[in-house]
């Protein structure tokens, strides 16, 4: 992959993980990585539409998964897709917690653990820095 690509993915996602929201800037999060919102493995595309900004733990939960179980519903649903989906829509922040408003938000956060007690009281910090 290009170093442009690379940069063009990071700036349009603002320097955010485009699943969790963590900003990029924040050493404690480690590297983020160009995530494949559909693996090359299912056939996707390592061109822009199928690309993402992911902090190295939502990539990690994520990895080639296209769903999860809702874990209200117990019904297999699609990931948020960042190209297709808007966060807000999807998802809230209630305090510091990540809160999935739609099956796809919920199944999201569960598998990509979002609101493991780290990621919690990192998000906590950024919001009391007024980093969030």
């Amino acid at each position: 992959m290009s170093p442009e690509l690379r940069q063009q993915v990071r700036e349009r996602a603002g320097r955010r993980c485009e699943y969790c929201r963590l900003p990029d800037w924040i050493e404690l999060t480690g590297p983020f990585h160009v995530e494949h919102i559909i693996a090359r493995q299912h056939r996707g595309l390592g061109d822009l539409p199928n690309l993402a900004w992911a902090c190295s733990r939502c990539n990690r939960h994520k990895g080639t998964n296209l769903s999860g179980v809702d874990p209200d519903s117990n019904q297999i649903m699609p990931l948020f897709n960042p190209r297709l989906d808007r966060w807000p829509e999807h998802f809230e922040l209630v305090g510091a917690e990540i809160r999935g408003r739609s099956p796809a938000g919920r199944v999201t956060a569960w598998l990509l653990q979002m609101n493991a007690e780290r990621r919690l009281e990192l998000r906590a910090a950024l919001i009391n820095q007024g980093l969030w």
